[in-house]
């Protein structure tokens, strides 16, 4: 699958395993791939601030990973997140959910011992991202697999990333009309 990843692609690929080491992260996730492509620019044809998006991230990752349609969920039976976020923290400290969901357990650890620079793999969800991309690509009979075609699986899979990227503005219609992958 990988040989038909452009040079750009690679490049994300390979920055999200640079971003998922800089955290400290056991895996590879969403978040990291579209850290790569914002760290590449690959956002900036759609005008997206990228620190902005970044922040909109670490809010999400503050979260524990609870999508919005998770917190809609959780609301329709009457238990409010952002209360259940308030206490947690409160007793265990900020940013608590975020090493619980962020798949960073032990991360923290092997960056203070210089372990960081190992293997790095790729968590579910990341390894469907690239999946994806490729189907996506196959499906519009495109040669080759390109950051805009990594962007369209993160669009595709509902969850925080996708959520995040939806609130500034970033849709998969839009990002076909605005970056069309190449051929």
């Amino acid at each position: 699958m990988f040989e038909r990843f452009t040079a750009e692609a690679r490049d994300t690929v390979s920055g999200a395993v640079t971003q998922a080491r800089s955290t400290g992260a056991a895996r590879v996730t969403e978040e990291h791939l579209l850290l790569a492509l914002l760290e590449l620019g690959a956002l900036d044809p759609l005008g997206v601030d990228r620190a902005s998006v970044a922040a909109s991230l670490a809010e999400a990752r503050r979260r524990g990973g609870m999508s919005k349609a998770d917190e809609e969920a959780l609301a329709g039976l009457g238990i409010d997140l952002s209360e259940i976020i308030a206490r947690v923290e409160e007793t265990h400290g900020e940013g608590a959910l975020a090493a619980a969901g962020g798949g960073t357990r032990g991360g923290r650890l092997r960056s203070a011992l210089g372990e960081g620079g190992g293997h790095v793999r790729f968590g579910p969800g990341a390894k469907k991202t690239l999946e994806h991309a490729l189907r996506i690509a196959v499906g519009r009979r495109d040669k080759s697999i390109t950051r805009t075609h990594l962007l369209l699986a993160l669009l595709s899979a509902p969850g925080p990333v996708a959520d995040v990227l939806t609130a500034h503005g970033v849709t998969y219609a839009r990002t076909e009309a605005a970056v069309p992958p190449a051929a």
